[in-house]
């Protein structure tokens, strides 16, 4: 069997762009981390466009000419800087503004000004932007102030108007028609409650084609208009309509469907109502970042699933073909070696299923230890896509359990708000659930299961830890959140108030979230515990790490691992590498 080096070298590419001519422009991470490569033909020899230390994070081609924005930032601050690619490879500098975050949004129709979205006058809010293609620097046009979490969602046909998307919280969005030339906003969707509003597009009509859940459990697909109306496209009566892009151009438009966790697309052509072509026959698992190409004949799609690691696929929208472009290796390991995961449901204290993902190793043939991981958000949702540890542990002997619990999306609203504030417990009592469901499968070592999780899953992990101490043999700790109080007065300055609309304020709820931390409970911990995390972390800030290790070492073995170079993730190779063979140690050593 291979080492975790090997499985850690397994590359993917995807966040591809096609250009005017044809051409595709991709993220791969032969290099160790995500760069933009080129491509002109399916399966031909890529060409490597950036050459950063730090990773590439988006690459959009430009309408009319070959020329490519991208975005960087430094040691996973995510303080996104944006550059242009010219066909030559000369790179120039858009903003040269480190400390500030800039949020792409999207080239006007001739490409000789884009627009963004940053957080230079206020780090809590950010202010719309637009700039032209040779201008840098202090040259963007502030063209409008905002308070609070705003992105660009692309210009119109006409060039006239910026849709802005604003973030209330997750689970509450609202849309905006900004007038480039004025800087007049329009609100478009006044709502009562909570409603989402996502995956916003231009069609030609004029009109926005988006994703909301307005009146509904689930998200469907839906036109705005510029007046405020809202039309029901499409909707499916059992999942969400989670995604849609459109070509301004053809009025070819593509959504998808989550059913399961498993994507499927539909391409269709606006034409008075949605005629539908030909299912693009992908990968089994899940697909997203759409591109059209030009005409709107071909888009661009990044696919993956359980033994497929990602990589771009080119779809004719007409016949539903589908030719993969890129070959992102496998270290060599033979793709029949990686194991499919079985979509499994169990029932928890309320009476509900939670469905979860089951990978066994091929020849479990007696009781095989198990990795339970929890996946971040709250607002996600673990789905069927390539793992390159999970394989790793699979086939080292390893089971691994990834539970949808209580507060993941893809189930629809009222399921992710069961774990709102102070119901947060309850989506830890899931997990338990999980793990006595496991204690019945009988491929499973019940005195053998782990916990693992990263970001607000690093949470559920400790708080697994405290509150059922004796169900672990070990716990892994990712960027997690130890203290809800600490947390919240650390994070960046900017997605504060979007926390606290999930996790509950520090003004109004400060004794529950300190009654909940796993800090303050960290006496309870049995199992040795391994905490990983990155010292320029924006989002959980490193010293969640730091107070939960020096409060749970006086208790149990703890290791640590925080590197200087990484923020909320660990993303460059040798950092993964150094990071995960430790974790793999210490599983192999306590489980």
């Amino acid at each position: 069997m291979a080492d975790i080096e090997r499985y850690l070298n397994v590359r993917s590419a995807h966040s591809a762009s096609l250009s005017p001519s044809g051409t595709l422009a991709f993220l791969m991470d032969t290099t160790g981390t995500p760069q933009v490569w080129t491509l002109d033909a399916p399966g031909a020899w890529p060409e490597q466009r950036t050459f950063f230390d730090e990773r590439v994070t988006f690459c959009s081609y430009a309408p009319e000419r070959e020329e490519l924005a991208f975005g960087t930032d430094e040691g996973g601050n995510e303080r996104i800087q944006l550059f242009r690619l010219d066909a030559d490879g000369t790179v120039t500098n858009w903003t040269q503004r480190p400390g500030a975050k800039h949020r792409w949004g999207g080239w006007d129709s001739t490409g000789d000004r884009f627009a963004f979205a940053a957080n230079r006058r206020d780090e809590s809010a950010f202010d719309v932007y637009v700039q032209g293609r040779e201008e840098t620097g202090e040259d963007a046009t502030r063209i409008h102030e905002t308070d609070g979490w705003y992105s660009v969602a692309g210009w119109s046909p006409d060039d006239s108007t910026l849709a802005l998307h604003r973030a209330h919280s997750s689970f509450d969005h609202d849309v905006y028609a900004l007038d480039v030339e004025t800087g007049e906003r329009t609100h478009l969707t006044p709502h009562d409650g909570t409603v989402r509003y996502q995956s916003l597009s231009w069609g030609p009509d004029g009109d926005l084609y988006l994703v909301t859940d307005e009146g509904r459990d689930l998200l469907y697909l839906a036109r705005l208009s510029l007046d405020g109306s809202l039309e029901t496209v499409r909707e499916d009566p059992d999942w969400n309509i989670d995604g849609v892009a459109v070509d301004e151009e053809s009025g070819r438009l593509v959504y998808s469907r989550n059913v399961d966790g498993y994507t499927e697309l539909t391409a269709a052509a606006l034409d008075g109502g949605l005629d539908e072509f030909p299912t693009p026959a992908l990968p089994e698992g899940v697909a997203g970042g759409v591109s059209f190409g030009p005409d709107g004949e071909r888009f661009a799609v990044t696919a993956t699933g359980d033994t497929h690691n990602a990589n771009v696929h080119v779809v004719d929208v007409s016949s539903g073909e589908d030719t993969r472009w890129t070959h992102a290796a496998t270290a060599g390991i033979p793709r029949e070696s990686f194991v499919d995961s079985d979509l499994v449901r169990y029932g928890t204290f309320d009476g509900r299923e939670i469905p979860a993902f089951l990978t066994l190793p091929e020849d479990a043939d007696g009781e095989v230890p198990v990795v339970v991981d929890v996946h971040g958000g709250p607002e996600s949702q673990r789905r069927p896509s390539f793992s390159a540890l999970k394989q790793y542990f699979v086939a080292s002997g390893y089971a691994f359990f990834e539970p949808n619990v209580r507060g993941s999306t893809g189930y629809g609203k009222a399921y992710t708000h069961l774990d709102d504030v102070e119901k947060r417990m309850d989506a830890v009592e899931d997990v338990r659930y999980g793990v006595e469901w496991l204690h019945d499968h009988p491929a499973v070592d019940p005195d053998r299961i782990a916990v693992m999780g990263g970001s607000y899953g690093g949470f559920v992990c400790l708080a697994c830890l405290t509150e059922y101490p004796t169900l672990w043999a070990a716990g892994v700790d990712v960027v997690g959140i130890a203290s809800f109080v600490t947390f919240l007065e650390n994070t960046g300055s900017w997605r504060r108030s979007l926390r606290e609309a999930e996790y509950g304020s520090l003004e109004e709820d400060r004794e529950f979230l300190e009654s909940i931390s796993p800090l303050n409970r960290a006496h309870r911990i049995r199992a040795p515990l391994f905490v990983l995390h990155g010292a320029n972390d924006p989002r959980v800030p490193v010293g969640e790490a730091e107070q939960i290790a020096e409060e749970a070492s006086e208790h149990v073995p703890v290791e640590k691992l925080v590197f200087e170079d990484e923020g909320h993730g660990i993303s460059k190779l040798e950092n993964r590498i150094e990071a995960y063979t430790r974790i793999v140690e210490f599983l192999d050593e306590h489980v």
